[in-house]
């Protein structure tokens, strides 16, 4: 099954996708990823009551507004906003998928007090994550990992262990 993860990864490193898909969770020992689940957590705490977590099978959507239709991501940075919003259009399509349809999505970055709005998913927006999905497949079947292509925010990967020693 494809998480948001395997998604999020698959458009920043291919050889983060298949470690973490082979059982490498180097996340937790990440600093940059504590201080980004510290920000999800700590900002906005006064939102209406309205914004609930929603688990998907192997989705875990942290906030979804069910009374506008809503999916709401909070990240540390717009650096790495491509493979964000490729992860709220994941959610937007697993939605949809089980009949919540009209779903738009948000992305918001506190630190920079800025917000990115993912519209409703189009026809091409749904053909190209099935393509993300067969990528996704394929890669995490190969019998041995990606070779490292190197990356700007690879200094700050969780993974770079896996990559640099």
């Amino acid at each position: 099954m494809i998480s948001s993860s395997h998604i999020t990864y698959y458009h920043l490193c291919h050889r983060k996708l298949w470690l973490h898909h082979h059982g490498m969770r180097m996340e937790d020992n990440s600093q940059a990823v504590a201080e980004g689940q510290l920000i999800g957590k700590s900002t906005y705490t006064r939102r209406p009551q309205r914004w609930k977590e929603l688990e998907l099978g192997f989705l875990k959507i942290d906030h979804y507004d069910p009374q506008t239709n809503t999916v709401r991501e909070v990240k540390k940075s717009p650096k790495l906003e491509h493979a964000h919003v490729a992860q709220v259009k994941y959610y937007l399509y697993a939605l949809e998928k089980r009949g919540v349809h009209g779903t738009r999505g948000l992305i918001e970055y506190p630190k920079h007090r800025r917000t990115t709005e993912v519209p409703p998913l189009t026809d091409a927006d749904r053909r190209e994550i099935q393509a993300w999905e067969a990528e996704v497949l394929r890669i995490v079947s190969l019998p041995q990992c990606p070779p490292l292509v190197k990356k700007s925010y690879c200094r700050s990967c969780a993974f770079r262990d896996f990559c640099f020693v």
